[in-house]
């Protein structure tokens, strides 16, 4: 058998012999450096432990290979699992991967305190310390069922049964802890230098909530000290940019217990720069020609029946009354779009009168996972920047580019262009009980949303199995400063759901034809993209977004009636403007100014007073010398009527 080892040529082993093998014969110092192989060019890793039966290529990976991480995450997420099972013999293991940033492992068990994490580690440093060997084999099947079963662990009895008889399981032990793994693994515990569990939190076995409740224990782990002590600064650093420290800093919004998790209260400051955003949003559709909406905030549930929401979407909504009784049941609405197909149907429509364009700023409401729920990114209450588009199947593309122009012309106001990654999310032809309509039309639907993309040379990935149920979409998506991606705008392409509703139009030969229909968003959930604003301008928002554009600062009360009167025009030309009429000294209220990141100020003095000027500052330049008041507003308002990211009062060279 000849193998062929990057960086140390050709060697012939006898067959078989294992990766360790090999190693052995090429470089047997290095042997502990090595983490995982890779063989014939394949982009997976391969165990050290892997048995090599025929002629390959293997690259050997050691602990300077970044690749390397997830196979020391991995190893750690067992030694974490075995810490557990040593404190608290009752837990029982369900599944524990290595994830971009770290590794989780799941439990059944109660909810961990810090003390418990704390205690944990204690352990876990115990069972690395003695370089503790991790030893793998293969069984089959019912072996590894005997064995699960006799350790008492029901999850790994449940995951094996759904494994076809006559498979081989791959096993990992090290101590007397023994868990179902396909590896890779470290060949012992000593490459672990620096590792912290960050924090613990609930999900659901299988991540479905009708299952039993579990508690996840999230780590990070690194070759060196050195490394995690960096990651663990990042983590302190990043959560300075966190929307939920910065938004309630800035007095944006709050939260409290006795209303409920995933229900924040906007502070005035918070509902203004949504409320500046709304009436942005309405005016532009407006604009486009979108026909404003009122609707319902819930409805009986027949309506989620006919749309097939009953049926695909039941569990993220809030249900008044018993399903299973007689009474009447009650839905808070989780999407607007079945309250305006019913618009649509009031009265009838020509070809002539599509498309129709119906908008709404709509309170949605969702029942979110606790464990899902986080600042104003996921929550429970929401509003949404809605429209619903019912169109001729010959208007279809031509709308959904405009719904497309819309959301990039959003974006782009907003300074938000360059952050988003673009998704056609598309059914899974796997698991076609999750959706309606036949392979043909999704097939047919998907195909016209990539030409779309395509021709509008808009860069993109698919999402196999992320398409709502009635139809793929694009969604456009984002990432919060811990690094987790969401949906901020989506636009769905639906020409099944009309037959539901028996939504028609009157084409030229007098037929009843189906229009096709876009679900989309133009700037999302309102919530959602506030704390996105909050986290990419930290706070320092564009001043025509800015709850408090200009504060007005008098150097002592003596100047008060001046700055009244500049408080008074600058309101009067439509700027939000607040005048401190504290007795504070002025470098005291400069300071608060600039920790608040309002945009502008101007300080009112003698000279000012005197000459009828103000004395202007900013958040970036700070002093920018005089100007006469009215040349001030002009440039201002200037800035927020062309919605400037950047602040374009500055000073002159």
């Amino acid at each position: 058998m000849k193998v062929i080892v990057k960086n140390f040529g050709e060697v012939s082993p006898q067959e078989p012999c294992s990766i360790i093998d090999i190693i052995k014969m090429v470089n047997p110092d290095g042997l502990n450096n090595y983490c995982a192989a890779k063989i014939n060019n394949e982009s997976t890793l391969v165990d050290l432990r892997t048995t090599i039966t025929s002629d390959c290529s293997i690259e050997l990976l050691d602990t300077s290979n970044k690749e390397c991480l997830s196979v020391l995450r991995h190893t750690t997420a067992h030694i974490m699992a075995e810490a557990v099972q040593n404190l608290f013999p009752e837990a029982k293991i369900t599944i524990g991967p290595a994830t971009d940033n770290g590794f989780f492992y799941d439990f059944d068990f109660r909810p961990f305190s810090r003390e418990d994490l704390d205690a944990i580690e204690k352990e876990m440093k115990s069972i690395i310390k003695k370089a503790t060997r991790l030893e793998r084999r293969e069984v089959s099947r019912n072996e590894a069922l005997a064995i699960m079963t006799q350790r008492n662990e029901p999850y790994k009895v449940e995951l094996l049964e759904a494994i076809p008889e006559g498979e081989t399981i791959t096993i990992y032990q090290q101590n007397n802890f023994v868990d179902l793994c396909r590896g890779p693994h470290l060949l012992n515990t000593r490459p672990i230098k620096g590792f912290k569990l960050i924090s613990s939190s609930s999900t659901y076995w299988r991540g479905d909530k009708k299952n039993k409740s579990l508690s996840r224990i999230h780590g990070i782990a690194f070759f060196t000290k050195e490394d995690l002590e960096g990651y663990l600064q990042y983590l302190e650093d990043i959560k300075n940019h966190d929307h939920n420290k910065i938004g309630r800093e800035l007095e944006l919004f709050t939260t409290v217990d006795v209303i409920g998790q995933g229900l924040p209260l906007l502070m005035p400051k918070g509902t203004k720069i949504v409320q500046t955003l709304q009436r942005w949003i309405e005016d532009e559709e407006t604009r486009r020609g979108y026909m404003r909406t009122k609707t319902p905030y819930m409805s009986k549930n027949d309506l989620f029946k006919m749309s097939g929401h009953w049926d695909h979407y039941r569990d993220k909504m809030f249900i008044i009354g018993d399903p299973d009784g007689e009474g009447e049941v009650m839905c808070m609405r989780p999407m607007t779009c079945p309250f305006q197909y019913f618009v649509y149907k009031n009265s009838q429509k020509s070809y002539r009168d599509l498309p129709c364009r119906y908008g709404e700023t709509s309170t949605l409401f969702r029942k979110e996972d606790s464990g899902e729920m986080h600042g104003l990114t996921r929550v429970r209450q929401f509003t949404i920047s809605e429209g619903h588009l019912i169109v001729r199947p010959d208007q279809m593309v031509e709308e959904f580019k405009g719904c497309i122009d819309l959301a990039n012309y959003c974006l782009t106001t907003l300074g938000l262009h360059d952050d988003v990654t673009w998704h056609l999310s598309k059914w899974d032809p796997e698991d076609t009980e999750k959706y309606i309509g036949d392979a043909e039309t999704w097939e047919s639907t998907q195909q016209h949303i990539r030409d779309i993309l395509n021709e509008l040379n808009i860069p993109f990935v698919e999402d196999v199995g992320e398409a709502a149920f009635y139809g793929p979409k694009v969604d456009i998506n984002a990432k919060n400063v811990y690094g987790k991606e969401d949906t901020m705008i989506t636009i769905q392409w639906d020409a099944l759901i009309a037959e539901r509703f028996d939504m028609y139009y009157i084409d030229k030969d007098g037929s009843r034809q189906r229009p096709y229909i876009i679900h989309r968003t133009s700037i999302g959930c309102y919530e959602r993209t506030l704390a996105w604003l909050i986290e990419k301008y930290e706070g320092a928002f564009p001043t025509w977004i800015a709850p408090e554009q200009v504060r007005v600062l008098p150097i002592s009360e003596k100047f008060l009636d001046y700055a009244d009167q500049v408080t008074a025009e600058l309101q009067r030309n439509g700027i939000e403007a607040t005048l401190d009429r504290r007795n504070e000294k002025i470098g005291y209220k400069l300071r608060e100014t600039r920790m608040q990141k309002i945009p502008y100020a101007l300080l009112i003095g003698q000279k000012e007073q005197d000459e009828k000027l103000v004395a202007v500052w900013n958040r970036k330049d700070g002093d920018l010398g005089q100007s006469s008041l009215d040349k001030f507003i002009d440039a201002l308002c200037k800035e927020i009527r062309t919605k400037s990211v950047e602040l374009t009062i500055r000073k002159e060279e």
